[in-house]
């Protein structure tokens, strides 16, 4: 009878561990993407209009729910543009266009050096399929 016991005992911690989640990743629902058409990686000046585009797509048709777009400067991480005022955007159509001029002003904090135009997209709750990409430019006076 105890052996009965041990081997019962020892073929349910087996199956326990046999019938364990090897940790696979969930299947993506969004397959997120974020296509940064401007600015390129082209000089830009102090007084230039820069034209901001970036296009957030779903690559499986599913809805666009959160976006933002920023720039900030690659050394001090400071932080001159963030849009939109409401992330959400949610766009059933699968992808959502964001569009923007933006005045290189030192009245808007900018000087000379390294900046960071960050494109983020994720789903309808935060940081889901999280997807960020990021476009490095100059600015010289």
């Amino acid at each position: 009878m105890k052996h009965i016991f041990y081997f019962l005992f020892a073929t349910t911690v087996l199956t326990f561990i046999a019938c364990k989640d090897d940790d696979d990743p969930t299947p993506s629902i969004y397959e997120y993407h974020a296509h940064i058409h401007s600015p390129d990686t082209a000089e830009k000046h102090i007084g230039d209009t820069m034209a901001i585009e970036v296009e957030f797509e779903s690559h499986t048709g599913e809805t666009v729910h959160h976006i933002n777009v920023r720039i900030f400067n690659k050394s001090t991480n400071a932080q001159v543009y963030n849009k939109p005022d409401e992330a959400h955007v949610h766009d059933t159509s699968g992808a959502y266009t964001f569009e923007d001029e933006f005045i290189l002003s030192t009245a808007t904090g900018l000087s000379e050096g390294d900046w960071v135009l960050e494109a983020k997209v994720w789903g309808d709750e935060d940081g889901l399929e999280e997807t960020t990409e990021r476009v490095e430019f100059h600015i010289h006076n």
